[in-house]
């Protein structure tokens, strides 16, 4: 599903920012063996003292009787680096 964007839509930093954050994600999960277009994502965001984290959680599109499987991702909003991975069972 492409889309294009306009102008305006780069000048929303939040939006920029999570793309950055998505995308840094997105990486580290395909390099840990994750069907990141097979997952079902959530995204929330705390703040720290030093900034925002925004979580990313990969779990199965197809989650009805299984557990775990879950793949984690923290990443910083100021600079994109991942912080935590945590992989559930």
């Amino acid at each position: 599903m492409a889309a294009t964007l306009t102008a305006e839509v780069y000048q929303d930093d939040i939006a920029v920012a999570l793309a950055n954050v998505l995308a840094a994600a997105n990486k580290r999960a395909v390099e840990m063996g994750v069907d990141v277009a097979d997952s079902l994502l959530t995204i929330s965001q705390r703040v720290k003292s030093d900034g925002m984290v925004w979580r990313i959680n990969y779990s199965p599109k197809d989650y009805i009787n299984q557990r775990g499987g879950d793949l984690i991702v923290d990443v910083t909003a100021t600079n994109g680096q991942v912080e935590q991975v945590l992989y559930g069972q």
